[in-house]
């Protein structure tokens, strides 16, 4: 279990769209179940769902708190483009889920890792997430970094933190951009009504830097290059589409219908490079684009 207390700052807001707003991955429903239960209260008094929100006051939540799935070893093909003591690189497929999750409870990256590296994965992701570093959706390509032991893992977050872990991808988007580079400084967070996907918004966010390069224009849609400065969830597909050109197939955040014979995103992890955490040396790692990827700029080249 695990208590967490909210103050409200503007209020006016009912109780279970105020804590689903507050409180990550809690949904409206699931807010709800928590007020009908009692387990969320004022001044040590329940609270009904209905109730509204006023500034000032202190809510204390009360959550069970979901055990982590422990992820076992699969016989699962990888492409390791990189691997050594400390780390490993593998160009994922687009469909692979990167670790254990609702929905998702094997047959991810970390499923095929566990079968491969055996207890050489660092543990400070814990038994749901061990050696990952960083992730990638599971409809984008290419390349993740695995850390292999605790020095490793540590130093590879650090480069994240420090930006000195660079990642390059590489997109299909709908619309012809203008300017040849460009960046993106806009801050994401949650959206505030879909749980489920991030939004430009200035409301409980965090600053996202993402820079592009056009690298060839087509009728009506673009080949990019894109380099994360930041790493927020979906910061590519969410940056784009606030720009007015997301990602081809992206039915998240851009047209609702398949494109091209795209149902999910053309987006691939193209590029990574990063200090190595033992030799201090540079290693510099890039995946071609993938079958699918190609395909794309087949048709769009025959338009």
């Amino acid at each position: 279990m695990k208590t967490v207390a909210l103050e409200c700052e503007n209020g006016g807001e009912r109780l279970d769209v105020f804590l689903a707003s507050n409180i990550p991955d809690l949904s409206r429903s699931a807010a709800a179940k928590l007020i009908i239960s009692g387990s969320v209260t004022l001044r040590e008094k329940p609270l009904s769902k209905n109730h509204k929100t006023s500034a000032g006051e202190i809510y204390t939540v009360i959550q069970e708190e979901p055990e982590d799935p422990v992820a076992v070893p699969q016989d699962i093909p990888l492409n390791i483009v990189f691997e050594d003591a400390d780390v490993i690189v593998v160009n994922k497929p687009r469909g692979m889920v990167v670790h254990p999750a609702p929905g998702h409870s094997d047959g991810t990256l970390v499923n095929a890792l566990l079968f491969h590296c055996g207890d050489s994965l660092s543990g400070i992701g814990g038994v749901k997430r061990p050696g990952i570093v960083h992730r990638i959706d599971k409809d984008t390509s290419g390349l993740v970094i695995a850390a292999k032991n605790d020095r490793a893992h540590l130093s590879l977050a650090e480069q994240l933190k420090t930006r000195t872990l660079m990642r390059e991808y590489d997109a299909v988007v709908r619309g012809v951009l203008k300017a040849d580079s460009g960046t993106i400084d806009a801050p994401i967070g949650r959206h505030h009504t879909d749980r489920k996907r991030q939004a430009v918004s200035q409301l409980h966010s965090r600053n996202a830097v993402t820079h592009y390069e056009v690298l060839a224009r087509y009728r009506g849609f673009s080949h990019v290059r894109c380099r994360l400065e930041t790493g927020r969830t979906h910061q590519i597909r969410v940056h784009l589409a606030h720009i007015g050109h997301p990602v081809l197939g992206d039915t998240v955040y851009g047209m609702k219908k398949p494109e091209l014979g795209m149902s999910s995103q053309c987006l691939h992890a193209k590029r990574l490079k990063f200090i190595h955490p033992s030799t201090g040396g540079q290693v510099d790692l890039i995946s071609d684009l993938p079958d699918y990827f190609v395909q794309v700029i087949i048709k769009l080249e025959n338009r």
